[in-house]
């Protein structure tokens, strides 16, 4: 993945935040109990603070280790629709298995950062 994927797919991200944050305040506010409004929120906040960390990314490609990076970037990809997406599906089904899964998208998440600090590290 190069830098202007990375910025693609970050904005994407943050468009559909963005737009499910509205969607939960304003079309599931009715709908959804409070404890899977609660859960509809962790997903976005997660979305929008890791879209951000892919911006990041992006920037840091040119400076640092770009092929670390670019692996950062699939890793903090595949946390948000692994860990957003689980939790996303969790508020609208209540189907609680679902929340079994939203580790690994955690997990996708550390990894990335892990990678973004050893990226820098070795300058």
């Amino acid at each position: 993945m190069n830098e202007r994927i990375l910025v693609i797919v970050a904005a994407i991200n943050m468009l559909i935040a963005v737009a499910a944050g509205a969607f939960g305040a304003h079309g599931l506010k009715n709908i959804l109990s409070s404890d899977m409004l609660a859960v509809w929120h962790t997903a976005v906040t997660y979305q929008m603070a890791h879209a951000l960390g892919l911006f990041v990314i992006a920037l840091l490609m040119p400076r640092f280790n770009s092929a670390l990076l670019a692996w950062a970037g699939i890793a903090m990809l595949a946390g948000i629709v692994v860990f957003s997406g689980s939790l996303y599906a969790l508020a609208i089904s209540g189907v609680r298995m679902l929340g079994a899964i939203t580790p690994i998208g955690g997990v996708a998440f550390l990894l990335a950062w892990a990678m973004m600090a050893w990226a820098a590290l070795r300058g």
